[in-house]
């Protein structure tokens, strides 16, 4: 049966690198299929969300930790140290791709049609022709050209978007799932690590869904019955995942 995985993130780092991820994922799709004017408002977030914040710095010193990390890890025995080493070459790679890049949203602020598209796109029903006659020029070129304005609009940002897709990625694999069970529904525990990411894992069959709160060292799901909108008294089993 398929499971529903669900994150939580317990510091501000996390919350912004799964908010990345999930806007390069939307990216991906929009790049992929032609998703008509939808595939601004993915574009337009990412800008605003690294126009905010400079998450360059961050990236690269969790890099560093990931390599040096692993770089301790390949010197132990029974390790696979191909796939470590495979791991630290990936790392190096996005480090170099991001000290490589370019300001952020610099070239979409110089795109002068994206620019009056961005000023509109926030009203309501913003997408008619009479409010943007140059989106409904720009919308009726073939899909392939529009494929790659979205591809040149969007390659500013994929240094940064690579590397913390594989941050993730490492923060995830690092922590196995493990059984757990809610009883009347709350489950809570303490941690002597610093916690960074709480993931559950449960079968949809339980007609129910976790809300997590916390911080790094400690953490609490209520269960809530999705039918009745309130805290479910049942015990509940789900698998359990803590990241540092």
């Amino acid at each position: 049966m398929t499971h529903l995985i669900y994150e939580q993130p317990l510091n501000e780092k996390t919350r912004n690198y799964l908010r990345l991820e999930h806007l390069s994922e939307k990216i991906a799709q929009v790049t992929q299929q032609d998703h008509h004017h939808f595939c601004f408002e993915p574009i337009f977030a990412l800008a605003e969300l690294t126009e905010r914040c400079d998450f360059t710095s961050d990236v690269l010193k969790d890099i560093d930790k990931q390599v040096l990390l692993l770089s301790k890890w390949h010197n132990l025995p029974h390790v696979d140290k191909q796939q470590i080493s495979e791991l630290i070459s990936e790392l190096s790679d996005a480090k170099q791709a991001l000290n490589q890049s370019e300001r952020l949203g610099a070239k979409l602020k110089q795109d002068k049609f994206l620019s009056a598209l961005k000023h509109r796109f926030s009203m309501p029903g913003a997408c008619c022709n009479f409010d943007l006659p140059q989106l409904h020029f720009w919308l009726e070129l073939p899909w392939p050209k529009r494929q790659l304005d979205i591809l040149h609009w969007v390659s500013e940002f994929q240094p940064l978007l690579g590397a913390i897709n594989l941050l993730l990625k490492l923060l995830r694999e690092t922590a196995k799932f493990i059984h757990a069970t809610a009883e009347a529904g709350f489950y809570q525990t303490n941690s002597d690590k610093m916690l960074s990411l709480i993931r559950v894992k449960i079968e949809p069959d339980q007609q129910c869904y976790p809300t997590i709160s916390g911080h790094r060292n400690r953490f609490a799901i209520h269960f809530v019955d999705f039918h009745k909108q309130k805290h479910t008294d049942k015990p509940i089993t789900f698998m359990l995942a803590t990241c540092e």
